[in-house]
């Protein structure tokens, strides 16, 4: 996958309806250790409310799915917190609803908005981040090449990092995936083919803030 989108920051977001009051918190997460993590954290945070309902989904394929009523009717929680991810395409976030009862019963149809509508506004508190698939790179190349070839990718958006001297100079390069070919061209038109270069893994940047409406 070249590109997901998940949760931008940590948030928390409020909403009470029929005098309950319902709690979301949201966090982008690259591990279930960590989404489980995160959900123990709320649930301690506010170990008397009357229920801690939480989902989450990991994996660029939705490789993991989870959905917890935490003693809600079966349905009417979890998974409508799950949808709201689902439905966004969201990928690698979690999301915890809390609930303090007021005395009025909601109903099953009335519970699965609450915490549906929750889910919502805890996404719109944290914003949401497009990470873009950047395939990564160390350069190795004559002294005499550096000024220019440095210009010529800043000037084409390829991001730079961690130089190092020596006899020669290095330096990291970060290219989108699918402009590969264009910064292995860039790299041996400017250095005239004298450049050395290696592919060391990838990783995700963000890029471009969505609306989360």
């Amino acid at each position: 996958m070249n590109e997901y989108l998940t949760i931008q920051k940590q948030a928390r977001a409020e909403y009470e309806i029929q005098k309950s009051l319902f709690i979301a918190y949201t966090a982008a997460v690259s591990t279930e250790f960590a989404a489980q993590e995160f959900i123990q954290h709320i649930k301690k945070k506010h170990f008397d409310a009357t229920h801690n309902c939480s989902a989450y989904t990991l994996g660029f394929h939705d490789d993991i799915q989870k959905a917890d009523d935490d003693g809600e009717p079966s349905g009417t929680a979890g998974r409508p917190i799950l949808d709201v991810l689902r439905k966004k395409s969201i990928k690698n976030a979690v999301i915890v609803v809390t609930r303090y009862f007021g005395g009025i019963k909601l109903g099953a149809g009335g519970l699965t908005r609450a915490y549906g509508k929750s889910a919502i506004l805890g996404l719109q508190a944290a914003g949401l981040i497009t990470k873009v698939r950047y395939d990564r790179f160390t350069v190795s190349l004559d002294y005499t090449y550096q000024g220019g070839l440095e210009n010529q990718l800043i000037n084409h958006h390829f991001i730079l990092r961690e130089r190092i001297f020596t006899d020669r100079v290095s330096f990291t390069v970060l290219a989108r995936h699918d402009c590969q070919e264009e910064f292995i061209q860039l790299m041996n038109e400017q250095t005239n083919g004298t450049g050395q270069i290696k592919a060391c893994g990838e990783e995700y940047v963000d890029e471009i803030p969505a609306e989360t409406n």
